[in-house]
């Protein structure tokens, strides 16, 4: 697979996002799970993105973190050139709901929780997971300057952040940020600023939900005739097109779709060969 560069690393161009494996009401079993994460590796796959607050319930933080952490032991390759990428920041409620936490305190702290559910001395990517409101920014990207320089964390990335918020974790950050995740999709296009801010200061930027999310998966098609239409000339999938379109918005684009089957991760690494040409980009958009 061609690969681009997180910081340091070099990753294959189709990540793997691995929430929908932990998701209420849509999570299969834990041997789907493992499947799904082992075909992922089989093919290619050399960036997994988790968070602990993916989880079916409040009580089980860290459950999909655990779950590629055992993916990986099973695995017979080699799992030091997989980046797991995982995020903390983000927490969940009693009744399934979500809440933010971004003090230096509880970030550290669930830092050391997910290092525990990886099985891992230092974390390859950490991301805080989404700006809390009550701490100033500046604070939280301070927690993770202090988790690198501690050797807790190897890179640093934010998720769901904005341009100005981008400028100001790469001042504190310098060299430690190497990443954003943000949403990103034919549906969402509005992260376009971040992708050229993140061009723009040699950052990879990882579009969560490039396929429209969970459950919308096969509405791709449906909404945008485009991509159904240049699906059917190439005979390949909407959701390949989808990841081939984004991946060609710019060279630091790394997509990360969701899946919990093996089906669904196969189907999508096939993007990392689609080369779409000019005129197929015009009519995208």
């Amino acid at each position: 697979m061609r690969t681009r560069a997180i910081g340091s690393r070099h990753v294959g161009v189709i990540g793997l996002g691995a929430m929908p494996m932990s998701v209420a009401g849509h999570m299969p079993d834990e041997g789907q799970s493992i499947r799904t994460l082992l075909a992922a590796l089989d093919a290619g796959v050399t960036l997994i993105d988790s968070a602990d607050a993916y989880t079916p319930s409040h009580d089980d933080v860290g459950h999909n973190e655990r779950l590629v952490a055992r993916a990986l032991s099973l695995w017979a390759g080699d799992a030091g050139a997989v980046l797991v990428a995982t995020k903390g920041g983000h927490t969940r409620t009693p009744g399934g709901g979500w809440a933010a936490d971004g003090s230096p305190s509880y970030l550290k702290q669930a830092c050391d929780r997910s290092l525990k559910a990886l099985g891992v001395e230092s974390i390859g990517l950490y991301q805080h997971h989404r700006p809390d409101p009550q701490v100033p920014y500046e604070e939280t990207m301070g927690a993770l300057k202090d988790l690198h320089d501690a050797g807790k964390i190897q890179m640093a990335g934010i998720s769901n952040a904005d341009p100005e918020q981008i400028r100001l974790a790469h001042g504190i950050l310098g060299d430690r940020l190497v990443s954003v995740q943000n949403q990103y999709s034919p549906r969402f296009r509005s992260s376009e600023p971040e992708i050229d801010v993140c061009a723009e200061l040699g950052l990879a930027f990882l579009p969560w939900s490039p396929l429209g999310g969970i459950s919308r998966t096969g509405e791709l098609g449906r909404q945008n005739a485009a991509f159904t239409e240049i699906a059917e000339a190439r005979g390949v999938s909407p959701q390949q097109v989808c990841l081939a379109w984004e991946l060609a918005r710019s060279p630091v684009v790394i997509p990360i779709p969701g899946a919990s089957r093996p089906e669904s991760i196969l189907d999508s690494i096939g993007a990392a060969t689609l080369e779409l040409t000019k005129e197929e980009l015009a009519r995208l958009g």
